[in-house]
């Protein structure tokens, strides 16, 4: 059997998306209506963005690792966490941890660099975009990277955390979206990492002015590779 995905979920639109593209997806290796099993454990949205508020990313951790140890009892055999913001804490979580995890950064550095891209857009909540969360990873691979304004930062966070992470989809907000990436473009940028987990229901290659990472799939996809291949090996 595949091994059973473990998903650590913060707020409700990213993991779902996270969740569906597992299920949706799995087919592709495993047939017909397949997928690897799958846990998700998250708690309040309040709790984290409480912590996030006063830089406690302690705080965050511990939250990360409640989820983690309930999956564990759940069965799970490895963990992600469709949420860019809260890998900031990913240094408290990762040693104590009674399971292995995919880091979604590196997840999306990898792909940059599979398709070629050198320089590349950074996008997501302010937390996220002032943090070395993305910096870090992009770095160890020789990417460049650039965030967008101060002013850019704080549309965009609060587009996500008034509307998206509420299930809100306005045209207005999209287009605020396409003006900071194009302005990212105009910087040299190649390609534009998606890096809220709920960003790719309104922005995507078919609409965005540069190629998209969109950070939800691409860790839903590196979560099924990994069970799929890890029942593969045990053949």
């Amino acid at each position: 059997m595949p091994q059973h995905i473990g998903i650590v979920g913060c707020s409700a639109e990213g993991a779902a998306l996270c969740y569906r593209t597992i299920c949706a997806e799995g087919a592709q290796f495993l047939g017909p209506h397949a997928h690897p099993e799958v846990s998700m454990h998250t708690f309040s949205l309040a709790d984290y963005t409480q912590c996030l508020d006063r830089g406690d990313l302690a705080g965050v951790g511990e939250l990360m690792l409640g989820s983690a140890h309930k999956l564990a009892r759940a069965g799970a055999d490895f963990l992600i966490c469709p949420d860019n913001t809260i890998h900031q804490a990913f240094s408290h979580v990762q040693a104590r941890s009674p399971l292995p995890w995919l880091h979604i950064a590196e997840v999306a550095a990898a792909e940059a660099v599979r398709r070629g891209f050198g320089r590349l857009a950074i996008t997501g909540t302010r937390w996220l975009v002032d943090s070395e969360v993305y910096p870090e990873k992009l770095a160890a691979r020789g990417l460049a990277y650039v965030r967008p304004s101060v002013e850019d930062r704080t549309d965009i966070h609060r587009i996500i955390m008034d509307e998206l992470v509420r299930g809100i989809f306005e045209p207005a907000s999209v287009a605020s979206f396409q003006r900071v990436i194009a302005r990212l473009k105009d910087e040299g940028c190649d390609a534009v990492v998606l890096g809220c987990t709920e960003i790719p229901l309104i922005i995507d290659d078919t609409n965005s002015p540069l190629p998209t990472l969109d950070s939800t799939r691409l860790l839903a996809r590196a979560a099924l590779r990994r069970a799929v291949e890890a029942d593969t090996a045990r053949r």
